[in-house]
């Protein structure tokens, strides 16, 4: 069947993109790192200048990267999304439930840390930051630990990100929709109905042909006055997912060269554009410690312990079935790495401040120190495993 031939070509797929994640990351940090440096450096004012005074179509750089180019990557969440609902681990409910069930955990937890954190504050608008997993980020961070980790524990990683990533972006269609132009409303639902018909009656595979689609839903989006990265998960929805003529279908070749582009270029760019923080926060900190510790301890605290606790006691109900061979020790691992939010957490903070530059600039520091501290942990308990596990190996050798 289609679904198992697919099965085996994202198989192939993922062992040949283990390094390029990998090369992926190390961009990422490569680009976090220089971004840190140069905004803390005597060039901060050239940074700054290039960031937010050049324009490109009208638009400061920051805001076409993000509000522009990160259509791209909301395009390759909403297309492996979709793959995964119509064919991946998202397709049953037995295959599904129990990363749900984690992913479910690593966003109510979180939010609950931030909420007592911040409930008599101004800032409570922003329990939706530490809510998001880095799948770039994440999966680089896993590849690194690779030898010290269950392997099945990878595709639970890559679920989980996916669901995350899935309530991210109900939470930015819900929460940051303000005052609603219905008539681009209305016309860009008229282009996705004709984008639909397309695809299902008249079985068009032409890639530019959804692509300039594409863009003109994002020009509608963004008339009225929702936010306008939304249409890359809505494009996504419209494309065929299974091919008519051609050997590939258009999700698939649209995920193959996306891929590519927006972890090489676009998550880069955005890294670079979001990450130049300034490290003297003193004064802020001590006007806005509970939005820092909420952040930073939803984050790498509540995603590990939301994770693990809701796997674990669901499965011990017997509500869902943990895969075979996977150990809750492996989860709780990779819990720890699904505390970096990085991409999805500064996309948030910057869409749940916009109105303060001081504000956003903590959030930033915060995820920043919420990414270090989830690979310190990890770090930290892959020793504690391997040095009790070799204890234990030593014992059984006395004993025999």
């Amino acid at each position: 069947s289609y679904k198992k031939v697919l099965f085996m070509k994202n198989l192939e797929r993922y062992k040949r993109s283990m390094k390029s994640e990998a090369l992926s990351s190390v961009l990422l940090l490569v680009c976090t790192i220089s971004a840190l440096s140069i905004a803390n450096s005597s060039f901060e004012g050239v940074y700054n200048k290039i960031i937010f005074d050049n324009h490109f179509f009208k638009f400061p750089l920051n805001e076409f990267i993000n509000d522009f180019l990160m259509f791209f990557f909301f395009l390759n969440v909403g297309l492996e999304i979709k793959e995964n609902i119509l064919f991946g681990n998202l397709s049953s409910i037995k295959k599904a439930s129990f990363p749900v069930i984690g992913s479910i955990g690593g966003v109510i937890v979180p939010a609950i840390i931030f909420i007592l954190f911040n409930h008599n504050t101004n800032y409570l608008n922003g329990f939706c930051i530490p809510i998001s997993t880095d799948i770039a980020f994440a999966v680089g961070i896993f590849y690194i630990f690779k030898n010290h980790i269950n392997p099945q524990a990878r595709l639970f990683l890559l679920t989980l990100a996916v669901v995350d990533d899935l309530i991210s972006i109900v939470v930015i269609a819900v929460f940051f929709t303000q005052n609603i132009n219905t008539t681009y409303l209305f016309i860009a639902i008229l282009v996705m109905l004709l984008l639909i018909i397309a695809n299902k009656v008249f079985h068009i595979e032409n890639i530019p042909y959804y692509i300039f689609s594409g863009l003109i839903l994002w020009y509608l989006i963004n008339c009225s006055n929702v936010h306008p990265t939304i249409s890359g998960i809505l494009l996504a929805i419209c494309v065929p997912a299974k091919p008519y003529k051609n050997k590939k279908s258009v999700l698939e070749i649209l995920q193959e060269n996306l891929s590519p582009f927006t972890n090489f270029i676009v998550i880069p760019l955005f890294a670079f554009v979001n990450s130049g923080v300034s490290l003297d926060i003193t004064t802020n900190l001590n006007n806005s410690q509970r939005l820092y510790y909420g952040i930073l301890f939803g984050l790498s605290i509540g995603k590990p312990l939301g994770i693990t606790l809701f796997t674990y006691v669901f499965s011990k109900l017997k509500l869902v079935n943990k895969p075979k061979g996977l150990d809750f020790y492996s989860i709780f691992l990779v819990s720890l790495i699904a505390g970096i939010g990085f991409t999805m957490s500064i996309f948030m903070c910057e869409l749940t401040f916009s109105y303060d530059f001081e504000l956003i600039n903590l959030c930033k520091f915060a995820i920043l120190s919420a990414c270090l501290f989830s690979v310190v942990l990890t770090s930290i308990f892959i020793f504690i495993k391997e040095f009790f596990g070799s204890k234990k190996h030593s014992l059984k050798l006395v004993q025999k």
